[in-house]
């Protein structure tokens, strides 16, 4: 499969733009929501060899009715790419509307301008609704994304020196989570019972006085070489071309963390148990889908079903 990174402005550094080409004979496009999302008109590719069931009882593609759904470009756009066979089976095709940030998507679903949106895991959902009074919630938990710490100027949590520059996310949820991951490695403690609510003021130890620097979550991948290591969110390891396999720790499996940040479709009050909705969560948790993400990212996204 080919994968295309859409860029856009976010901070004070830009991402560089792509453009996914479309297919013949396909419906599902990702268009702009904003000038601030720069997002581009694309298609989703047709399957390259073969004519798969699915494809077989497709719904007529003037009988299609849209779902318009915000996501991250890499893995969350992709993966709804490779649900939109399973959903057309089901009288619906996507319109896919990507963002390089974890706030534009959410406005606009509250806005009504967003169907749903997919990028997000429970707890920042919940944060979002606190700090925005917004009424966004979850319609099912689809995959899980790792936390990875990546190697920058130190190749080796062994070598970090004192005073080392060690990157997070600077939001509260994923703070909290690169926190922990740092605890696991035995590089900070943090202050007992502070669990996902951590951030590095709840810091009780750090033997190596290392300098916890709170990042733009899109931004880490690319300060990494300017860090001596970063925490890193799956997704935008992801997009960078990072592998979870050379990260220098990952999250464990059953760790507080994996258990709690499954990635969710999200949608206003009221509208989780539309029929469009339950098709779009249908498609995204059928065998189809969950083969591509396991083939697709070797580990970096795991199927919570």
């Amino acid at each position: 499969m080919k994968r295309h990174v859409l860029g856009a402005a976010v901070a004070a550094a830009a991402l560089a733009a792509g453009v996914l080409t479309a297919c013949a004979g396909n419906k599902t496009e990702t268009t702009t929501a904003a000038d601030t999302t720069a997002a581009t008109e694309t298609s989703v590719s047709e399957t390259e060899a073969g004519t798969t069931e699915a494809e077989a009882e497709s719904v007529p593609a003037g009988d299609l009715k849209e779902i318009v759904v915000g996501a991250s470009p890499a893995p969350h756009a992709e993966i709804l790419e490779a649900a939109n066979k399973v959903l057309e089976t089901k009288g619906y095709t996507l319109k896919i509307v990507e963002y390089t940030d974890y706030v534009l998507p959410n406005n606009a679903l509250d806005s009504g301008d967003l169907d749903a949106n997919y990028f997000q895991h429970k707890p920042y959902l919940d944060s979002f609704n606190e700090q925005n009074g917004t009424k966004l919630v979850s319609a099912g938990a689809i995959h899980y994304e790792p936390f990875g710490i990546y190697a920058g100027k130190t190749a080796s949590l062994e070598e970090l020196p004192d005073k080392a520059t060690v990157l997070v996310p600077n939001d509260l949820s994923n703070e909290a989570r690169a926190l922990l991951l740092l605890e696991a490695q035995g590089l900070i403690k943090l202050k007992e019972g502070v669990g996902l609510e951590a951030t590095k003021n709840d810091i009780v130890e750090n033997a190596k006085n290392l300098d916890i620097v709170e990042l733009e979550a899109a931004q880490l991948p690319r300060s990494l070489q300017d860090s001596h290591i970063a925490v890193i969110n799956g997704n935008y390891a992801i997009e960078a071309g990072l592998k979870v396999s050379d990260a220098l720790a990952t999250e464990d499996s059953q760790s507080l963390a994996a258990t709690t940040y499954g990635n969710v479709v999200a949608v206003q009050e009221g509208k989780e148990n539309d029929e469009a909705v339950k098709a779009l969560v249908e498609a995204l948790t059928s065998n189809e889908v969950k083969q591509f993400m396991e083939e697709t990212y070797e580990g970096a996204v795991v199927p919570l079903f």
